[in-house]
């Protein structure tokens, strides 16, 4: 299976279908809760595919120039940008898309009736994320080989899931039962094909760099994990900026700031 082959059959495919159904919502004005609508949908969307491509470039070319994963240069165009083929960028501006319709298409079904929870709890996931960050820097640190793919996964993927947590936790917390249904599917359904890709040869993910732990004999844990922390950051990121409580709060925290620049410039004056 070619790596164009697999996009194609696993992500534009379902994209398509969803762009369908999420036209024949809009023609039957069907629009889900309203309380995320605080985007035009295709914005969101295209915010995530700029972030995921800028955010995972220089990650995912690292983990090619060490040999954590390599790809078959039978199975790809030839093209390479860096150490990665064309073909990866293309699946960094494809899952976010998928991931976004998916959340769209639930929107639109879903009622939204859980209470937000406390503001506290913010501080609370950023610290225990920020133990867990410093957990498996010292992984790197201290170079344990079998532990370098999930090592490098978490370092690069928990700061932004830091920064969502740290914004919105509560926010989160009140639509966790959309971002359960959004989450757990893409994860298990982007594992299961990318087991298929594994199994033809596409990719290889290198056994001396990642745990032994493989899911149904073929997919390694790590990438299981990719899956989720990537799914997590787009769908988290999506429903936050959908959100009509982040707009309050974005408000607020930005006139915090202006009053904060406001009063160090007047103690500086009078310096």
């Amino acid at each position: 299976m070619t790596y164009f082959g697999f996009l194609l059959r696993f992500l534009v495919f379902p994209i398509m279908v969803l762009l369908g159904i999420l036209w024949w919502d809009h023609q039957r004005g069907r629009k889900g809760n309203h309380t995320l609508h605080n985007w035009p949908a295709w914005a969101a969307i295209l915010l995530h595919v700029i972030i995921a491509l800028i955010y995972t470039t220089p990650w995912d070319n690292y983990l090619v120039a060490t040999n954590v994963w390599w790809y078959d240069p039978e199975l790809v165009t030839g093209i390479v940008i860096g150490w990665v083929p064309i073909e990866e960028y293309t699946f960094f501006l494809l899952q976010p898309i998928l991931a976004g319709l998916w959340v769209f298409f639930l929107r639109n079904r879903m009622t939204i009736e859980e209470d937000p929870g406390s503001t506290q709890s913010r501080r609370n996931w950023v610290i225990g994320l920020g133990l867990i960050w410093l957990i498996v820097a010292a992984i790197l640190l201290f170079r344990w080989r079998p532990g370098t793919y999930l090592a490098l996964e978490l370092i690069w993927a928990l700061p932004p899931i830091m920064l969502q947590f740290g914004f919105g936790a509560d926010i989160l917390w009140k639509y966790r039962r959309l971002l359960l249904f959004a989450v757990a599917p893409m994860t298990l359904y982007l594992s299961g094909a990318d087991t298929l890709a594994i199994s033809h040869g596409t990719w290889t993910i290198d056994p001396a760099q990642s745990l032994p732990i493989l899911l149904g004999g073929i997919l390694p844990v790590e990438e299981f994990l990719f899956f989720f922390l990537t799914n997590t950051l787009c769908i988290f990121g999506i429903t936050l900026l959908m959100a009509v409580e982040s707009r309050e709060r974005f408000v607020r925290f930005r006139e915090r700031f202006r009053k904060s620049i406001s009063t160090r410039k007047r103690y500086s004056a009078a310096d």
